[in-house]
């Protein structure tokens, strides 16, 4: 290489990809990608707060959560251990699972932190991974072994899903799961999807009352080489799961 010369570095190009004509009714053929802020190692769990106008962002490996705003300012506002999926309650607080603390938190405006939940039938959480608002106003969330701490024990036999009520009760819904992992609600509230990272599909139960019924299969991961990991529904009732491999749409 001549002294002195310059190497530009190839800018990695983002291209909506459609895999079914149908994606094109849900997105604008011109539609870009815009990056907001970098500098993060492994993100997870967005949250939008309209009251602050950010995003709650967490990171498990910087083992951070951050406030991002749309200019690309980031503010930490707590540092955790393995953060990952959020939530607000009915309140309004912000909710978050505390993977190496095995506990869901509330994480105060101050960044000081409230265990909410750490035990099930006196006996440790795994490492509760995603969480939601119920349409009852109880909190939703999985509870899989994919982050325990080295060294630590599982002492629940099982990888569950739960309802956090606001009396503070925890039940079991759900224990038929390899590796539960992202949750989210119907617009309607009516259904509730879990998928699963052991067994690369997402299954969906009828829900009323604060109980679920009727699981059954709704999608499965078809040899593109990725897991389901975060789901999040938008305004017209789309599906959106995201992956190793990138965000699809899926039909509810």
């Amino acid at each position: 290489m001549v002294a002195g010369a310059s190497v530009l570095q190839a800018q990695p190009k983002f291209e909506l990809q459609a895999h079914s004509p149908r994606f094109w009714t849900l997105f604008d053929r011109d539609a870009k990608l815009t990056k907001v802020a970098g500098g993060f190692k492994f993100t997870e769990g967005p949250v939008w707060d309209p009251r602050g106008k950010f995003l709650y962002v967490s990171d498990n490996l910087l083992n951070a959560i951050f406030k991002v705003w749309p200019d690309g300012r980031k503010q930490t506002l707590v540092e955790m251990g393995d953060p990952d999926g959020s939530t607000f309650d009915r309140d309004g607080r912000f909710i978050t699972t505390a993977s190496v603390l095995r506990a869901i938190v509330e994480v105060r405006p101050d960044g000081t932190l409230r265990n909410i939940v750490d035990r099930y039938e006196g006996k440790r959480l795994n490492t509760p991974n995603d969480i939601v608002l119920g349409p009852d106003g109880a909190l939703y969330f999985t509870d899989p072994t994919l982050d325990l701490v080295k060294g630590e024990k599982q002492d629940l036999p099982f990888q569950g899903v739960y309802r956090l009520a606001r009396d503070g009760s925890l039940k079991l819904l759900s224990k038929d799961f390899g590796q539960p992992n992202g949750i989210a609600f119907s617009p309607d509230g009516k259904r509730l999807f879990v998928d699963d990272t052991e067994r690369k599909d997402i299954h969906v139960f009828d829900f009323a009352g604060g109980e679920v019924r009727n699981k059954r299969l709704f999608g499965k991961e078809e040899g593109e080489g990725g897991v389901p990991d975060g789901m999040k529904f938008d305004r017209g009732g789309n599906l959106f799961v995201t992956g190793p491999k990138g965000i699809r749409p899926a039909t509810t």
